[in-house]
C-alpha cells in the first residue's frame, strides 16, 4: 500500500473511491458502537455481590477510622445512642431491629453536618453467665468475653457507624472500678444504705429481684420462674428522695406512654395520715398509722387490716388464734405479689383477736391480716371501709363484718347497700360532720385530725427505694467491709477496684460464691486495721447501665469516671433508642442516677437523655422471639446470602418502627430484588435519546419531592414510608433509563441524589456505586441534599367537600385553586347535586386547598 494525496488510500489497483471510504468509516463506527453497547451491557450485567462489597467497605472504614469522632470539631455535636446489648452469646434479628434503624438516623445526622458520636458496648454482668458457670464450670469472665467476641463480630456486619474506639464493657475492672466509686459517692451522700426488708426471690436464678424485675403473673423478668418472698439484709439506693423530681419531664422529649408508666410507677397520692390507737398487753406501740386517699370515710371503718409480714403480728395475735394466723402467714409468704394483689383474686384473711381504736368515734375495730396488704407499701396497714371500697365490701360480706354507710348515695333511704358506693355524696353517720359533701369532709376531717394530733393531710408514693443487692458473684462487688470495732466501713477510693476473685466455686445454694472465698472475704478494716470481712453481695446490673452513657465520652480515662470537658461537650444524649420495657427500670434508674450525681457536683445537667424513641418488637411466627419457643431468627444466614443492606432495609420496611412487625422470608427476598434493581439502574450507561422537556421537568419535580419525603420520614422515624418513596423514585428512574427521555446531566444528578438518599439505609452498596461512578470517597461524608420548595410542592391536592359538616365527596384539584373555582367544581359533581337539589345554600366555608363546607338551610 502506497500513500497518495491526503484523504485517499491506495491499494494494488490504485485509489479507493469516496463511497468506499464512507462505507469503511461507517463499518468502523458501527463496530465501535456495538463495542460500547457490549461494554455497557457487561457493566450492567455485573451482578450485585453484597458479600464482597460489604466486607470490603467495612474493612476500609475501619482502616480509615471513618467514624471515629473528636471533640475539637467545628460541627455541632450529636450524641446518638442505642441501648447496648446483654452478652448472652448471639445477636438475633430483634437486636438488629433496634440497631439498624438507629444507625440510619445517626448516618443521616452526620450527612446533615453534625459531629455524630454513635458508640457501642456490652452490658456484661448478670445472671446467665453465672448460671452457665453453675451448670458447666466455665468461669463467667471467660464465657462472657467469648460471647462479646462473637457479638462484636456480628455487630460489625451491620455496617453501623459505631465508634469502636469508645467501646465499653461493664465487667472489666477499668469500668466497674468507677461503678464502685459511684457507690461510695452515693453512700457518702446518704443515698446508699443497708436495711432489712422482704425481698423478691427467684428460686431458679437464686437471687434477689427489684420490684420492677417481677413481671406478668409474678414472674422473674429474666427466667420467668415464680418469684417468692424472703427477709434479707440488703443495700438500697434512696431513689424515693427524688420522687417529685422524677415526675417532672420538662425539657425532655419522651414518648407519652413512658411518661405515664413512670408516673404511675412512682404513684404520687394525696391523702391523709391517720393514727389508730393501740392498747394491747405486752405491746409498747400505742398507735398504728395508715395512709388513705379517702379520709372522708373515716367514720365508716369497721375493720382494720395489716400485712401478714407486719412486725406486730405475733404480739397482736391472741393465743387461741396463733395456729391459724401462723399458717396463714406461711401461705401468704409463698404467694407472689401479683397473686396477692390481682383484682380477680379472692381476698382472704384471718382475725388476730385484737383491736385498734378509731379515735374519731372511740370504737374498737377488729384487726385482721390479709394477703392483699403488702408490707412494702404505705405502712403495711389499711383501714377497712366496706361501704365505700368494693374490695373491702367483698371482704366484709365474706367474713360477716358490719358495713356502715357514711357517704350517702343520691336519694339514699338508709337501706343496706348492694355494692360499695365509691362516688360522692353527703356525709351521714359521721358525727359533727354530717351534711358536708365528701369533698368538704376531706378538708374538715384532716383539719380535725391535725388539731387533735392524730394525723392530717400528707402525700405518699408507690415508689420504693431501689434494692441493689444481689447474692451473686458475677456483678460489681459492693466496696464495703464489716469490722467488729468500726461497723460498716467503706473502702478507700485508692483501693478500688475491689476485684472479683477468679478462684470461686459455683454452687446453686442461693448464696453468693464470694461468701465462701476466703481470699476475698477476709480483709482488714481500712479504719483500724483489725481483721474484717468484705461485703459478699454484688450490685444489680442496672447500676452498671445507669451511667455507661457517661463513660462513652472518654472511656480511656483512668483518673476519673470521665474527662469533664469531654462530658460537657457530649452530654446529654441527644437521641436515645431502645425498648419501652425498660421504662420503670433502666430509664428510671438512669434519671435518678444523673440527678443524684448532679447534686454532688459531678455533672451539671438534669436529665441523661434529651429525646427518647422506643422501637417495637420484631416477632416470628406471630410471637415475640424466644429461644424457648424456637422461633429466633439469626441475622448471620441472611447476611451471608443477601447482604447486610438487604436485612437493614427489610427490617425498616416491615412496618412503623415503633410498632414492630413479623419477620417474613418473602419480604426480605423482595427487598433484595429492589437492591439488585437499583444496582442495575446505576450501573447501566445512560443513553440520552428522546429528550422531553415536560418529562424532564416532571422528573426534577419527583426528585425534589423524594428528597423532601425522605428527609421528613427519617426525622419522624418513618423508615418504611421513606423506603417506599425511594422505591417509587427507582421506578421513575427505570422508565427514564429505558426511554432516555431526560438530558444526561439531569440523569447524572438524579442518580447521584438516589445514592445519597439511600446511603444511610444501604451504606455498603451506596458507597460502592458512588465510588464506581467516580465521585470522591466517602458518600457518607457528603452533604444531605436539600429540596427546592417550589419543585417539591404538590401541584394537586385532595379537597374534602362537606355538606353541613358531613363528608360527601373528595376532589383532586390544583393546589392553588381559589374558592370560586372550588365551589363551581364541587357543584358540578353528581353526588353533590344529589344532596343540594332543590335546597337553599346558606353559605360556603372554604379552607384553601383542604376543605369546602356547603351549609344548607
Amino acid at each position: 500500500m502506497a500513500l497518495n494525496a491526503p484523504g485517499t488510500v491506495s491499494n494494488i489497483n490504485g485509489c479507493w473511491c469516496e463511497s468506499q471510504l464512507k462505507l469503511c468509516a461507517s463499518i468502523i463506527l458501527t463496530i465501535e458502537g456495538i463495542g460500547a453497547k457490549i461494554l455497557s451491557i457487561m457493566k450492567a450485567a455485573s451482578r450485585y455481590n453484597p458479600q464482597e462489597i460489604e466486607k470490603k467497605w467495612q474493612d476500609k472504614w475501619d482502616r480509615d477510622r471513618l467514624y471515629e469522632v473528636k471533640e475539637n470539631d467545628p460541627r455541632p455535636k450529636f450524641y446518638a445512642l442505642t441501648m447496648f446489648p446483654y452478652t448472652s452469646g448471639d445477636l438475633h434479628i430483634g437486636h438488629w431491629y433496634a440497631m439498624a434503624p438507629s444507625d440510619v438516623y445517626a448516618r443521616y445526622k452526620m450527612m446533615q453536618g453534625f459531629n455524630v458520636m454513635h458508640p457501642m458496648g456490652f452490658d456484661a454482668f448478670g445472671l446467665p453467665a453465672e448460671n452457665k458457670a453453675i451448670a458447666t464450670g466455665i468461669n463467667p469472665a471467660d464465657w462472657t468475653m467469648k460471647n462479646i467476641e462473637n457479638m462484636r463480630r456480628q455487630l460489625r456486619t451491620i455496617g453501623a457507624i459505631y465508634d469502636w474506639s469508645r467501646e465499653v464493657i461493664t465487667c472489666q475492672p477499668e469500668y466497674y472500678k468507677w461503678t464502685q466509686w459511684f457507690f461510695l459517692k452515693l453512700y457518702e451522700a446518704g443515698l446508699a444504705y443497708r436495711g432489712k426488708a422482704a425481698v423478691n426471690w427467684c428460686p431458679r436464678c437464686q437471687t434477689v429481684l427489684a420490684n420492677e424485675q417481677v413481671v406478668g403473673d409474678g414472674l422473674c423478668w429474666r427466667c420467668e420462674s415464680i418469684v417468692e418472698k424472703k427477709q434479707l439484709e440488703q443495700w438500697f439506693f434512696r431513689i424515693t428522695k427524688y420522687a417529685d423530681e422524677l415526675l417532672d419531664f420538662q425539657g425532655i422529649d419522651w414518648p407519652e406512654r413512658i411518661r405515664i408508666m413512670q408516673t404511675n410507677w412512682i404513684g404520687k397520692s394525696y391523702g391523709a395520715d391517720i393514727s389508730f390507737g393501740l392498747d394491747h398487753p405486752g405491746v409498747k406501740d400505742k398507735e398504728i398509722r395508715v395512709f388513705t386517699t379517702r379520709p372522708d370515710t373515716l367514720f365508716g371503718v369497721t375493720f382494720f387490716v395489716i400485712a401478714p409480714e407486719h412486725p406486730l403480728v405475733p404480739a397482736l395475735t391472741a393465743p387461741d388464734r396463733k395456729e391459724e394466723v401462723e399458717a396463714y402467714v406461711r401461705r401468704a409468704q409463698r404467694q407472689t405479689e401479683f397473686e396477692r394483689t390481682a383484682a380477680e383474686t379472692e381476698k382472704t384473711g384471718v382475725f388476730l383477736g385484737s383491736y385498734v381504736i378509731n379515735r374519731v368515734n372511740g370504737e374498737k375495730v377488729p384487726i385482721w391480716i390479709a394477703d392483699y396488704v403488702l408490707p412494702q407499701y404505705g405502712t403495711g396497714a389499711v383501714m377497712g371501709v366496706p361501704a365505700h371500697d368494693q374490695r373491702d365490701f367483698d371482704f366484709a360480706k365474706k367474713y360477716g363484718i358490719p358495713i356502715r354507710t357514711v357517704v350517702a348515695p343520691p336519694d339514699w333511704d338508709g337501706s343496706d347497700l348492694l355494692a360499695a358506693h365509691v362516688e360522692g355524696g353527703r356525709m351521714v353517720n359521721s358525727g359533727q360532720f354530717n351534711g358536708l359533701t365528701d369533698q368538704e369532709m376531706i378538708d374538715a376531717i384532716c383539719d380535725f385530725l391535725k388539731e387533735k394530733g392524730w394525723g392530717g393531710k400528707t402525700i405518699t408514693y408507690r415508689l420504693r427505694d431501689w434494692l441493689i443487692s444481689r447474692q451473686r458473684y458475677w456483678g460489681a462487688p459492693i466496696p464495703m467491709v464489716y469490722c467488729s470495732k468500726c461497723g460498716i466501713t467503706p473502702m478507700p477510693e485508692k483501693d478500688l477496684p475491689v476485684l472479683l476473685p477468679p478462684d470461686v466455686e459455683f454452687k446453686p445454694t442461693g448464696e453468693s460464691p464470694l461468701k465462701y472465698c476466703e481470699s476475698f472475704v477476709n480483709t482488714i478494716c481500712p479504719k483500724c486495721g483489725s481483721p474484717a470481712r468484705r461485703e459478699t453481695d454484688t450490685m444489680d446490673t442496672f447500676m452498671c447501665s445507669s451511667w455507661y452513657f457517661l463513660r462513652y465520652t472518654s472511656p480511656g480515662c483512668d483518673i476519673y469516671p470521665f474527662e469533664k470537658d469531654k462530658l460537657k461537650y457530649w452530654m446529654p444524649v441527644d437521641l436515645y433508642t431502645g425498648g419501652a420495657e425498660h421504662a420503670t427500670m433502666h430509664l428510671l434508674y438512669s434519671r435518678f442516677f444523673v440527678k443524684a450525681i448532679r447534686d454532688m457536683g459531678i455533672v451539671d445537667f438534669n436529665e441523661p437523655f434529651t429525646r427518647l424513641f422506643n422501637q417495637g418488637i420484631i416477632g416470628s411466627q406471630g410471637e415475640k422471639m424466644s429461644k424457648s419457643k424456637g422461633n429466633v431468627v439469626t441475622p448471620d444466614d441472611y447476611v451471608s446470602q443477601m447482604g447486610a443492606d438487604a436485612v437493614r432495609v427489610y427490617l425498616m420496611f416491615v412496618g412503623p418502627w415503633e410498632q414492630g412487625g413479623d419477620w417474613n422470608d418473602n419480604g426480605i427476598v423482595g427487598m433484595s430484588r429492589w437492591l439488585n434493581r437499583v444496582w442495575s439502574i446505576v450501573a447501566t450507561d445512560y443513553d440520552e435519546k428522546n429528550v422531553d422537556a415536560e418529562l424532564s421537568k416532571e422528573c426534577l419535580r419527583i426528585m425534589h419531592k423524594t428528597i423532601k419525603k425522605a428527609t421528613g420520614d427519617i426525622e419522624r422515624f418513618r423508615f418504611n414510608t421513606m423506603l417506599a418513596a425511594l422505591m417509587e423514585y427507582t421506578n421513575m428512574l427505570s422508565k427514564v433509563l429505558e426511554a432516555g427521555s431526560v438530558p444526561a446531566a439531569e440523569w447524572k444528578e438524579a442518580i447521584k441524589t438516589l445514592l445519597i438518599l439511600m446511603a444511610p439505609s444501604t451504606p455498603h452498596m451506596a458507597e460502592e456505586l458512588w465510588v464506581e461512578l467516580g465521585y470522591p470517597y466517602s458518600i457518607h461524608k457528603q452533604p444531605w441534599p436539600v429540596w427546592d420548595k417550589e419543585l417539591a410542592a404538590d401541584e394537586e391536592v385532595t379537597l374534602v367537600v362537606q355538606i353541613n359538616g358531613k363528608l360527601r365527596d373528595k376532589l383532586t384539584v390544583p393546589v392553588d385553586i381559589g374558592e370560586e373555582e372550588a365551589v363551581k367544581l364541587a357543584f358540578a359533581q353528581d353526588r353533590i347535586k344529589g344532596y343540594t337539589a332543590g335546597k337553599t345554600i346558606a353559605k360556603t366555608i372554604y379552607v384553601p386547598g383542604k376543605l369546602l363546607n356547603i351549609v344548607l338551610k
